[in-house]
């Protein structure tokens, strides 16, 4: 797998992965209107909480490389598989409340970090079966994606927050694009490494 291949499926793992935070991050540019520096405790909060996110990919993916004979890798595409079904099973029992805790207090940069990693969880177990599957070149250009997209993914949730229809359009479609898109990615992981003989 090349850089450029590699960079690109890094583009939709991210958008896949942290389309809720434009709605998370929304609602932290609405409560910081009218605070001093709010853009900058923002963007410092995500890329510190994102920065945990990743550290925490990577330790995983490196320990559990170590541990684990290559022919159990291609299963951790049931990790995405399994919250995927699992987020699909709220959607259709309709109890897909997604309260992600955004406190009720001034902005700051904790604040944001603390959020964006505690609902990183569904990031890392999607990355880390792909950091599994790719080498050492791939992890690093996912990992360069990633950080660039971060900001990007922070001026979209602040246009969002000015734009009340778009942000309600994002709400109410990400509930089914979030497990369908999981769903698919752990169906790669299992059939592109092979796992059950596929």
């Amino acid at each position: 797998m090349n850089v450029i291949t590699s960079a690109v499926q890094a583009v939709g793992l991210f958008l896949v992965t942290n389309i809720d935070d434009i709605i998370v991050l929304s609602l932290f540019f609405a409560r910081g209107a009218g605070q001093p520096r709010t853009t900058s405790k923002i963007v410092a909060g995500q890329y510190l909480g994102f920065g945990g996110i990743l550290l925490a990919s990577l330790a995983v993916t490196f320990g559990a490389g170590l541990f684990l004979p290559d022919g159990a890798i291609p299963y951790f595409g049931l990790i995405p598989l399994a919250l995927g079904g699992h987020a699909a099973w709220q959607v259709w029992s309709n109890g897909d409340d997604d309260n992600d805790g955004v406190a009720q207090k001034p902005i700051s940069a904790l604040t944001v970090a603390a959020v964006t990693f505690a609902n990183g969880g569904d990031n890392i177990g999607v990355y880390v079966p792909v950091f599994l599957a790719v080498g050492t070149g791939a992890i690093v250009a996912y990992c360069v994606v990633f950080l660039c997209l971060v900001l990007v993914l922070i001026l979209v949730a602040k246009f969002v927050a000015t734009r009340k229809p778009i942000a309600e359009v994002l709400e109410r479609w990400e509930h089914i694009l979030f497990p369908l898109v999981l769903i698919v990615l752990g169906l790669v992981i299992l059939i592109e490494g092979g796992a059950f003989g596929l």
